[in-house]
C-alpha cells in the first residue's frame, strides 16, 4: 500500500507538472483571458475534467505559474547578493546564467514574459498582481549591486535605479525576442549587457578573469 500511495502521489505531480508546462506556453502566447480551461487540458494531453480535478480553474494555475516563477528568481536574486564576489563579476555572473537559460530553453523566456503579463495585464488574478507587486526586490539588488560598484569605481555613474531599469529591460527584450523567434533565437554574447552598467574596456572578445 505504501508503494501505491508514492506511485500515485508521483504520477499526481507529473500530471500536474505536465499541465503547469503547457499552460505555461499558452498564457504567454494568449494571454489570460484568452485561454480556456479545454485549451490546457488539450496540449496536455488529457480530459478537461482530469485537468479540474488538479487545479480549480485557468486563474488557479496562472498564479501558481507566478508564484513558482516569481519565487525563483527571488531566491536567485538574494543568492547573488550574498555571493562573496565584486560587483562586477556579480553582475558578470548573473548575466552569463540568465543568457544560458535563454539559450538552452524556452521555460526561462516564457517564466520571464508571465510575470510581465501579471505586472501589466488588469484582467490577472490580484493574488498574482500581489505576489508580482514585490519585484522591487529583483530591482532593489541589482541596483544595490550597482551602487556598491559605483563606490569601488567599476560601474558607470549612472542612478542605481535607472542603471537596474536597464538591466531588467534588456532581460525582458530579450524574453520577448525568445518567445516570437523561437528556433531561431540567437542569444547575443552577454558581457554586451555586462558592458552597458560596468567599466569594462576589455569588450565582448575578451576572456573572464
Amino acid at each position: 500500500m505504501p508503494r501505491q500511495k508514492e506511485a500515485s502521489e508521483r504520477l499526481r505531480e507529473e500530471r500536474r507538472d505536465i499541465l503547469l508546462h503547457h499552460a505555461l506556453r499558452i498564457f504567454v502566447r494568449k494571454g489570460l483571458s484568452a485561454t480556456r480551461m479545454h485549451d490546457i487540458a488539450q496540449a496536455a494531453g488529457v480530459s478537461q475534467g482530469l485537468a479540474y480535478h488538479y487545479f480549480d480553474s485557468k486563474e488557479d494555475i496562472f498564479v501558481e505559474l507566478i508564484r513558482t516563477a516569481y519565487a525563483r528568481m527571488s531566491e536567485a536574486a538574494l543568492a547573488l547578493e550574498e555571493l562573496p564576489l565584486p560587483p562586477d563579476e556579480k553582475i558578470g555572473l548573473a548575466s552569463e546564467q540568465l543568457f544560458a537559460g535563454f539559450a538552452t530553453g524556452e521555460a526561462a523566456a516564457l517564466n520571464f514574459l508571465l510575470i510581465v503579463q501579471a505586472s501589466v495585464y488588469e484582467t490577472v488574478p490580484e493574488e498574482a498582481k500581489a505576489i508580482v507587486s514585490g519585484r522591487s526586490l529583483l530591482h532593489s539588488v541589482i541596483a544595490g549591486i550597482v551602487s556598491e560598484g559605483q563606490k569601488k569605481g567599476t560601474f558607470k555613474d549612472f542612478p542605481p535605479a535607472d542603471m537596474a531599469m536597464l538591466f531588467w529591460s534588456a532581460l525582458a527584450g530579450l524574453a520577448i525576442l525568445k518567445a516570437s523567434l523561437g528556433p531561431d533565437f540567437k542569444v547575443p554574447d552577454y558581457r554586451i549587457l555586462v558592458g552597458m552598467v560596468t567599466n569594462d574596456t576589455t569588450g565582448p572578445d575578451a576572456e573572464r578573469s
